[in-house]
């Protein structure tokens, strides 16, 4: 059964385990706003609510873009304090989608700059349509990023090409993206929907708990020096072994069937 919450800025579904966000402003290239911002933040943490979503989706409406970045005109009003208030009011939404426990899928269509990007940094898969633009053009502007650009582009691609797409304003195709390991995999527009929902079937056969402890592991690993990162990892092992779901796993594996797994 479909349930539906109404936005003015996104579109919110769940079905059959999936939350879907759709960002709703196709006439500006789903250009952020405040008001889109504050609607998505609501429904992030709705969708880390809801025990019977599993997997969320970040998506853009049309078929030119997933969002082609910040509300420019918004932007140009607001003062130097403003600016850095909203810039860590943008990083704590990217910042809570790491930190969610359900794996979030990037679904990017079309432009994905500046704003969008960040978001779709923040996603832990990004699958992308041939079409697909990568950048962080700020500095054309001569702004930078302010949603976590700097930080998490050139821990994803490393610091040379981060430098030169920060610094440069270049932008790059869906294939380079690919190959600098921006994007998980680029397909052709007509297979993004069918491409999305594989990783999506592949997620939800696994165990949800499990899935949300090696997104913690990683999220918060990487950011540790490597013995303590190491520590973190044999707690949660420990944690992990003691769940339902992976003594269900080990059982099955000896019984030679298929597992059913709870998210416990």
């Amino acid at each position: 059964m479909t349930k539906e919450k109404k936005y003015e800025n996104i579109l919110y579904q769940k079905e059959q385990k999936v939350g879907t966000i759709t960002l709703n402003r196709p006439k500006s290239l789903n250009a952020l706003n405040t008001a889109l911002l504050t609607e998505l933040r609501d429904a992030l943490e709705d969708a880390e609510a809801d025990a019977e979503v599993h997997v969320l989706v970040i998506a853009g409406a049309g078929d030119r873009a997933f969002c082609a970045g910040a509300d420019i005109e918004e932007l140009l009003k607001k003062s130097s304090t403003e600016a850095s208030k909203w810039s860590r009011w943008i990083q704590g939404i990217t910042t809570y989608m790491e930190k969610m426990k359900k794996p979030i899928i990037a679904k990017i269509n079309g432009f994905c700059l500046g704003g969008g990007l960040e978001l779709a940094m923040a996603c832990d898969f990004r699958i992308a349509s041939e079409k697909a633009i990568f950048g962080l053009p700020e500095i054309n502007l001569a702004i930078i990023p302010g949603g976590g650009g700097t930080q998490r582009l050139p821990r994803l691609i490393g610091k040379t090409k981060a430098m030169e797409m920060l610094m440069c304003g270049e932008q790059m195709g869906a294939e380079e993206a690919f190959r600098v390991t921006l994007v998980n995999k680029v397909v052709p527009p007509e297979k993004l929907d069918s491409e999305v929902d594989r990783l999506v079937k592949k997620l939800l056969s696994n165990s949800s708990v499990t899935l949300a402890i090696i997104k913690d592991a990683v999220n918060r690993g990487i950011e540790l020096d490597l013995e303590l990162a190491l520590q973190y990892e044999s707690d949660l092992f420990g944690h992990v072994l003691a769940t339902e779901d992976a003594r269900e796993g080990l059982k099955a594996f000896l019984e030679k069937r298929k597992p059913e797994f709870k998210g416990k």
